[in-house]
């Protein structure tokens, strides 16, 4: 049984007056205590209007400036319903142009919300009205593409309820939004980042430090000028993890009977930060992700990247549990409560150990292929190396056999796809803006996620997804299509390709309703959560007919991703990494899907 504190009445008291003052930041859905977004204050459809404007936003005491939706961070959660039409007029009263990207809905693309792209913004002192048909149901969420507003309070949740019968059956339903915040200038953040991509590492190792790398791999990582510490961006003291707005000292807390049948709908709206989501004491069955169900499967933790959404159930009894979102570095946490009653509190589980990268997260380490996920174990890590160069960077060494069973922590090994291109060299950019590709990358879909392979609870993992619903584009892809995620950290230069969005790029053309076969390749050693506009991804994981369907996906380092991707809606797409600041940097191409007979191809 888990074991509760409850709150001394001065402690709960000085809580409560803090969370008073602070209630005009929150929208009713994102304050404490909450009895659940079920009936809860929510705008909904269809017609709907949301302003955007700067505000103080208080956090620990502190204040700040945010980019407020109705006023508050985060914005108000939306409910629709499928098969409605939206209506949603947003009115600008910064001083700078702005915008909303409805995350992972299925819409024209004109009313998607990416400047210079599918429309022009929302200038100063405008309005600009969204509107849309509803086709669609399940977790999603929507967030300025408009600079760097997003990491300082412009997103939201939205619910979109089904047009019949729930297929996930809950009695109870708590949103929760993950994000990051920083009280320091965000351009000041990226200024940072730039003169040295290891600005904000504070885990930097020394000669004596010990760490799980033999000496071949230490002096590679040294030969490579790369940090087998650096696992993010930016971490904790700079950043703080946030629940629905608070932070672990305000401890946001979802309420519950005993027993209930509680779901959880968790958003990753964090602008740099991958999570590593548990309950300790509480089974999670995964029931949908990325807005869509999915065969249950129960785990006791997940990690969640930037723009991915789970539902989750939970039956949970203990009067409180404690919900933890840790950092993938493992520098700090995010935390709240899932409790009987306002006031009570579970134990709060220590940071565990910084995770460290591997040849294997390098994408070196040929012992892999064929090899169960998890740990590399290999006893030569660099045995068939090519050490050539190429622009710089290191040439792709194809294994004989890339889609060797890999079967991790459970699930089937992928089917063999379509044969990719054998390619020894590279055919696209690698100056100064690559700094690696990776030699041997492997499917990692069957791994849990970085730092989580020596974990002895159950973790998820790509492979264990499965659609509820069949598959409806059972065709073979007509076409393969490698694209390379490339970077060099030590310069803070971030592309697809080797090339950084700009007007002269080349965008990836799509025929309308083509059925193709993406080869996403991490040549870095960060994981990256791409997200495609306007569509979903078939996740080729072994779950024939069943595939998953995601909008987001994460390719971890040194691995590939194969995705089945039916091309049927027209338009201007953007294809990013969902960590701002990579995207801001130029690891953003545009995806363009024509007619056939029609101009542009």
């Amino acid at each position: 049984m888990t074991s509760f504190t409850p709150l001394s009445r001065r402690a709960f008291m000085a809580g409560s007056t803090g969370l008073l003052a602070l209630a005009s930041f929150r929208p009713a859905w994102a304050q404490s205590a909450s009895p659940g977004s079920k009936g809860s204050a929510s705008l909904a459809g269809p017609n709907i209007n949301l302003t955007i404007e700067r505000r103080d936003f208080q956090i620990d005491g502190r204040s700040g400036s945010a980019v407020t939706i109705n006023g508050s961070v985060p914005g108000p959660l939306l409910r629709l319903r499928e098969g409605g039409n939206a209506r949603l007029t947003v009115t600008n009263l910064l001083d700078e142009d702005t915008s909303i990207h409805w995350h992972g809905l299925i819409l024209p693309f004109q009313m998607d919300g990416v400047p210079g792209l599918s429309f022009p913004g929302i200038a100063p002192g405008a309005s600009f009205t969204y509107e849309f048909p509803v086709r669609q149901s399940g977790t999603y969420w929507y967030h300025s593409h408009s600079g760097l507003q997003e990491p300082v309070g412009h997103y939201a949740p939205m619910i979109i309820d089904p047009e019949g019968p729930d297929p996930i059956a809950s009695d109870r339903e708590h949103v929760i939004v993950l994000s990051d915040w920083t009280f320091a200038n965000i351009e000041h953040v990226v200024n940072r980042l730039k003169q040295g991509g290891g600005f904000y590492n504070h885990a930097k190792p020394s000669l004596t430090d010990p760490l799980p790398l033999d000496t071949a791999s230490r002096a590679m990582f040294n030969r490579m000028r790369m940090d087998p510490t650096d696992i993010a961006d930016v971490g904790a003291p700079e950043l703080i993890y946030l629940v629905n707005g608070h932070s672990p000292a305000e401890n946001w807390t979802g309420l519950f009977a005993p027993g209930e049948r509680v779901r959880l709908r968790v958003i990753n709206a964090a602008s740099m930060t991958i999570f590593n989501f548990r309950i300790p004491g509480l089974p999670l069955t995964v029931v949908a992700a990325d807005g869509l169900p999915v065969r249950p499967v129960e785990v006791d933790e997940l990690q969640i990247g930037n723009g991915e959404t789970y539902d989750l159930i939970v039956t949970p009894r203990d009067p409180a549990y404690s919900m933890v979102a840790e950092g993938i570095d493992r520098s700090g946490m995010a935390v709240a409560t899932l409790a009987t009653a306002p006031g009570l509190r579970a134990p709060v589980p220590p940071l565990r150990q910084r995770p460290v990268l591997t040849m294997r997260d390098m994408g070196m380490d040929h012992s892999s292929h064929g090899a169960p996920a998890g740990p590399a174990a290999a006893s030569d890590p660099h045995a068939g190396m090519d050490h050539g160069s190429h622009g710089g960077a290191m040439p792709i060494v194809p294994a004989a056999d890339p889609h060797a069973a890999h079967t991790g922590h459970g699930g089937s090994p992928p089917p063999a796809p379509p044969p990719m291109q054998d390619r020894s060299t590279v055919d696209f950019p690698t100056g100064p803006g690559v700094d690696m590709i990776a030699s041997m990358p492997v499917d990692r879909t069957g791994d849990p996620g970085l730092g989580l392979d020596d974990q002895p609870h159950r973790v998820l993992t790509y492979r264990q997804l499965a659609a509820l619903e069949p598959n409806r584009d059972r065709r073979v892809p007509q076409r393969e299509i490698v694209i390379h995620l490339t970077g060099n950290m030590e310069r803070y230069m971030w592309s697809m390709d080797g090339e950084t969005l700009s007007p002269a790029t080349e965008p990836y053309r799509f025929t309308l309703n083509e059925r193709v076969r993406l080869r996403l390749v991490n040549d870095t050693m960060m994981t990256h959560p791409m997200h495609l506009h306007g569509h979903w991804f078939e996740v080729v994981n072994g779950q024939d007919g069943h595939l998953p369907l995601k909008h987001t996906v994460r390719v971890l380092p040194g691995s590939y991703v194969d995705l089945n991707l039916t091309a049927d809606a027209p338009g201007d797409w953007a294809f990013h990494c969902h960590l701002l600041v990579h995207m801001h940097m130029g690891m953003m191409r545009v995806v363009k899907i024509r007619p056939l007979t029609g101009e542009g191809q």
